[in-house]
Parts: structure tokens; C-alpha cells; sequence
């Protein structure tokens, strides 16, 4: 992989994953799964690729930009391994046989033929991430290795939080590439897009706050375009039996240097509006959200 990303000694037991537990937890669990930039040596991507193209998925510090939270009482949840390793916003069945040895016959999900399972087989940008298939028992050990113990934490987080308060709410924070919301003319499409399975993964009330607490900030708000809310907000979404979750969609053009990876000149901006609204997410005491 050209110019590709160091192996730090520790890299090869590191966790996939950390968890940031609050003081006093509260009813929230903040999740950032494609914020990390681990890329275990057993990727063995194909050796011509740009580190760019292969980071070119990430949510790039969206880690950092909901730190605050933990203040506030929410648990955070941080993916740590890079997303064309392992995508844990992906159903750990939607394997693509046009990367993994032995699943000749299978039918994949649209996104999955795409190029873009549980195991990605195109970089963010569309480069082909291997000169080569997986087999079998190597796909099956990142999940076991990333994927399985992720979601176990959150499963704990979640069930602890219902079992505390009497519900329990997933804010599942992303970030899009600019190009992927720009519109006619080349103008920048929405700032933050809110994603609720079309009304169904959480109480209104939750995603009209958000989008008040957005539009507050002047930015441009957008409801389940292009995002709707991807696997863990449909697995969790269950608001009749006190889960609710919503996914956030922020633009990388708020924060980000895209091209560079790097904290961009809106960097303090959106920093500073992110923590607005999480501030006035988890202020208020914990009334019960209306299912």
C-alpha cells in the first residue's frame, strides 16, 4: 500500500473499540463508529493504494467533536478500527461474495454488491481496496474480532441505560463527504442530516429537538435524505419497548480538510456547535421521551 499507515507495536492487541463512561450515566449512549484509524497489519490491502483512498471513509475526529458528552452523563462508544477494515454500522451477515471465498450463490444486499459490506470491498472513494478474496475464516475472524465485542458493549450500554431510567437513546454520530449532499450547481447541500428510519426509530420529539437545537446554529437541516439511519439505528430503534435511536449525518465540510484528513478552519466553529446542542440534548432533567 503506497505511503500506507504505520503499525504501532501495540496496534495488534489494541481494542477495537473504547468506552467513555460518565460519572453519573445517564439515559444516552453516544456511538462513533467509523471515527477510527486503526488498520490492523492483517488488512494487506493492495499495494498500490493511496492511504488517502483507504481513509477515505472515515468519520474523521467525529470522536472528538462528541467528547463533550460525557460531561452531560452519556456513554460514548468509539470505533477505533478503520471502516475498509471492518464496518460496524453493518449487519455482520452482509458479507459481499465478490470478496469472500465460499459464498458463491448469495445474493447481497444493494449496498453490499455495491462494493460496501460489513467488510468493504471499495475504499470511500471507489478504488478497489484488494488485489485479492478474503477467505472465509478471515472475514469471519474481523467480525469476531471487531464487530461482535463492539456491539456486545453497546448491547451493555443500552440495556444498562433502559434498566437505569426506563429507556434507553442511541445518538449514532457520522459524517458525510461534502460531494455526497452538494447540489445542482456544485452548492453545498445540507449541514447536518438527521436519520430516523423515516419516523420509526425514535419519538419525534428527539429528532424535532435536534433539529431545532441545529437550526439554532444557522446551519441547514436535512430529515432522512440522503441518510436514513443505517444498521445499529434499525437493530436499536425500537421506541414501544424504550429504545430510541437517531442517526446524525454532519457534513465534513463544516470541520474537515478533506483531501488532507486534517481539523479544517471551521474545525472551532463546529466544535464549539456540536457541543451547543449536546448541551441542550442532555440538560433538561430525563422526562420520559413519548414513544
Amino acid at each position: 500500500m503506497a505511503d500506507g499507515p504505520e503499525h504501532r507495536a501495540d496496534e495488534a492487541d489494541a481494542a477495537p473499540f473504547a468506552v467513555v463512561a460518565p460519572e453519573t450515566p445517564g439515559r444516552f449512549v453516544f456511538a462513533s463508529p467509523h471515527s477510527g484509524d486503526l488498520y490492523p497489519a492483517d488488512l494487506d490491502a493492495a499495494p498500490d493504494l493511496p492511504i488517502a483512498s483507504l481513509r477515505s471513509a472515515e468519520d474523521a475526529f467525529v470522536d472528538r467533536l462528541i467528547a463533550p458528552g460525557a460531561r452531560r452523563g452519556a456513554s460514548l462508544l468509539l470505533g477505533r478500527v478503520g471502516r475498509a477494515y471492518l464496518d460496524l454500522n453493518r449487519d455482520p451477515e452482509d458479507l459481499d461474495p465478490a470478496l469472500v471465498e465460499g459464498l458463491e450463490g448469495r445474493i447481497p444486499s444493494p449496498r453490499t454488491a455495491a462494493g460496501y459490506g460489513v467488510i468493504p470491498r471499495l475504499t470511500g472513494d471507489g478504488r478497489p481496496l484488494y488485489a485479492r478474496r478474503l477467505g472465509a475464516e478471515e472475514a469471519e475472524g474481523r467480525i469476531a474480532r471487531a464487530h461482535t465485542p463492539y456491539h456486545a458493549a453497546l448491547d451493555g450500554l443500552m440495556q444498562a441505560a433502559r434498566a437505569r431510567h426506563g429507556e434507553a437513546v442511541l445518538v449514532d454520530w457520522h459524517s458525510m463527504p461534502s460531494r455526497a449532499t452538494r447540489g445542482v450547481g456544485g452548492a453545498r447541500g445540507p449541514d447536518v442530516v438527521l436519520g430516523d428510519r423515516h419516523g420509526s426509530s425514535c419519538a419525534t420529539d428527539l429528532t424535532r429537538r435536534l433539529r431545532r437545537a441545529f437550526e439554532a446554529l444557522g446551519w441547514r437541516v436535512a430529515l432522512n435524505q440522503p441518510y436514513s439511519g443505517g444498521w445499529t439505528t434499525q437493530r436499536w430503534g425500537r421506541p414501544a419497548e424504550g429504545f430510541h435511536a437517531v442517526q446524525i449525518e454532519l457534513n465534513r465540510a463544516l470541520y474537515l480538510n478533506e483531501a488532507a484528513l486534517e481539523p479544517g478552519p471551521g474545525w472551532s466553529r463546529c466544535a464549539a456547535g456540536v457541543t451547543r446542542v449536546i448541551d441542550d440534548l442532555l440538560a433538561d432533567p430525563p422526562t420520559p421521551l413519548r414513544a
